[in-house]
């Protein structure tokens, strides 16, 4: 997974690194371990190497091994802290702000014992000395944060969670703000997910009409 074919993707500039980085680090400490490494694989793809391509690749593996071991795919888990401690040893303590330490330690660990899981949380990953939560966030991340978690959890579809963050990005300086609103209420009140995320397909469904109508007069 951490090492999928880059393909005709790097052709597209990905997200920036800073909003892809706090929305994957808001992710994994919300618990969502494996759903962090979309935003930080969609800013790692374009990359070709330096500290901001081995500090993405670092925490992709490092999501992957904690998610295998939270599995009991131990043998994975192993695989993916190897290589996460490969890439994170390769750089400062703290590039782009993010306390590497706590990171590397917990990949040496599964590295070595992954059932260490079932014993001790994952850390809690800092940038800038905090600790960045979904109620964090702000519109850049958590545009990228939302469909990421959407594919992860019951109340969401990815595709639709993806259209509704272009809205918003399409709103920005408009005085509009309901998808980014939709967007935020989604990340950041789990109870109401469900009747979040169906507003929000009605809305897109509802633009998507709309410009069909258009096309149509065409």
């Amino acid at each position: 997974m951490t090492d999928r074919d880059r393909g005709s993707d790097t052709a597209d500039a990905g997200p920036p690194v800073p909003a892809a980085l706090r929305a994957g680090v808001a992710l994994f400490n919300e618990g969502h371990v494996l759903a962090a490494h979309d935003p930080w694989e969609a800013a790692w793809l374009p990359l070709e190497g330096g500290e901001d391509e081995r500090l993405l690749h670092g925490l992709i593996a490092t999501a992957a091994a904690t998610h295998h071991a939270a599995a009991r795919n131990w043998s994975g888990a192993v695989g993916c802290a190897g290589n996460a401690e490969k890439y994170l040893d390769g750089i400062g303590p703290a590039p782009r702000g993010v306390d590497v330490e706590p990171v590397r330690d917990w990949c040496r660990r599964l590295a070595a014992d992954p059932e260490a899981i079932e014993r001790t949380l994952p850390p809690t990953i800092r940038i800038g000395g905090a600790a960045p939560r979904f109620g964090d966030l702000d519109l850049p991340a958590a545009l990228l944060a939302a469909p990421a978690l959407a594919d992860a959890v019951a109340p969401g579809d990815e595709e639709t969670f993806e259209t509704a963050a272009a809205l918003a990005r399409e709103e920005r300086g408009t005085g509009r703000t309901t998808f980014a609103e939709l967007l935020f209420a989604f990340l950041r009140t789990p109870d109401a997910r469900p009747q979040v995320a169906a507003r929000l397909a009605d809305h897109v469904e509802l633009v998507e009409r709309k410009r069909r109508d258009v096309d149509d007069l065409f």
